[in-house]
């Protein structure tokens, strides 16, 4: 796979397809091993194709092809910008662009949550999958009232988790995709503390986890969204405290990041969880429930805004993106009428 003119041949064969793309790396081979079984399972091999190919050639090659239709992109805010412009450089047709990024996910709790429900989703928001899913929960805003007791019990349920090989059944919490992932979310971490941040719970980290790519969860209060203009995307989670009056103007404040992917609500005031739903520009809002794992089928998933093109997988209008929409009209007057029916139907 360090033949150039491998690449380029996959490269060619995959443009009239289907595929899948995934820069070389230790990541690469889940997503070989994923493609596998569905070429076993009856995929056809010019429907899926895995192209194992820097991102220069991605670039170089595959948008300027001729037969390129389309492209449907799950990854960063920035490259999806860049197939933006890239696309509308292009001569020729204009082409569809379907993109689901990250978001800056947050969850609020008021006053009339019970805290061991509220700590529970945050937990597995989170810290499930080390942080490491776009749906995942980034920041919680509390009320004040509540603020205390939720941590208390939130720092309790993160000290239970453990972090290890997550090949073990009991493993909670995974290592991160790559070592460049966690230098950057250590750097965050740092760059939190030196700022005057408080961290207020970290998960214990096994003596065996000291030498892989591991970053034990974390809990840090802030006071502002000055450090939360980009996505984190890992075990650290952001908690922020609001008063009873200021509901709207910490919506405010979430909208205003630009991101619409997933929120969460929780409350036992049936009309507090709608009325955030109604204002919040999110594509999926949780109510007292964890913020991950929409089942397609009856959670079309996706985002707004930063966070993507708003079509959602598994909805009613995603494939549409797919297609084009031809409408054809007939003047039937012009020829003296329906001539079949003129004809008695035959």
């Amino acid at each position: 796979m360090n033949s150039t003119l491998r690449w380029d041949r996959w490269l060619l064969r995959g443009l009239a397809a289907s595929f899948a793309y995934l820069p070389p790396g230790r990541a690469f081979s889940g997503l070989a091993l994923r493609s596998a079984v569905l070429h076993e399972a009856g995929v056809p091999t010019e429907v899926l194709q895995l192209l194992p190919v820097p991102g220069a050639v991605i670039d170089e090659q595959l948008l300027a092809a001729p037969a390129l239709a389309g492209i449907a992109f799950t990854g960063s805010v920035a490259t999806a910008h860049h197939l933006q412009q890239r696309l509308a450089q292009r001569p020729g047709p204009i082409l569809p662009l379907i993109a689901e990024t990250g978001g800056q996910n947050a969850m609020i709790v008021d006053s009339s949550a019970l805290p061991e429900q509220a700590a529970a989703d945050i937990v597995r928001s989170a810290f499930d999958s080390a942080g490491q899913r776009c749906s995942a929960l980034r920041m919680v805003w509390v009320q004040e009232e509540a603020a205390a007791q939720l941590i208390e019990v939130l720092t309790g349920a993160m000290g239970e988790l453990q972090i290890g090989d997550p090949r073990r059944l009991a493993t909670d919490v995974g290592p991160l995709i790559d070592s460049d992932a966690r230098e950057k979310l250590e750097a965050h971490c740092a760059a939190l503390e030196q700022s005057g941040a408080r961290l207020l719970a970290r998960t214990p980290q096994p003596a065996g986890c000291d030498h892989g790519d591991y970053l034990a969860p974390c809990l840090y209060e802030i006071d502002n969204l000055e450090r939360l203009h980009e996505e984190h995307f890992g075990p650290v989670l952001h908690l922020l405290r609001y008063r009873a009056g200021e509901i709207d103007a910490v919506i405010d404040r979430i909208n205003a990041l630009g991101f619409g992917l997933t929120l969460g609500v929780h409350s036992r005031v049936e009309a507090f969880g709608r009325y955030v739903a109604a204002r919040v520009r999110a594509g999926n809002v949780y109510i007292n429930r964890d913020m991950i794992g929409a089942v397609v089928g009856s959670q079309p998933f996706g985002g707004r805004g930063l966070s993507g093109t708003g079509f959602k997988a598994g909805g009613p209008h995603y494939l549409l993106r797919f297609a084009a929409e031809k409408t054809v009209t007939t003047n039937t007057a012009a020829i003296g009428g329906n001539a079949t029916l003129l004809g008695g139907g035959r």
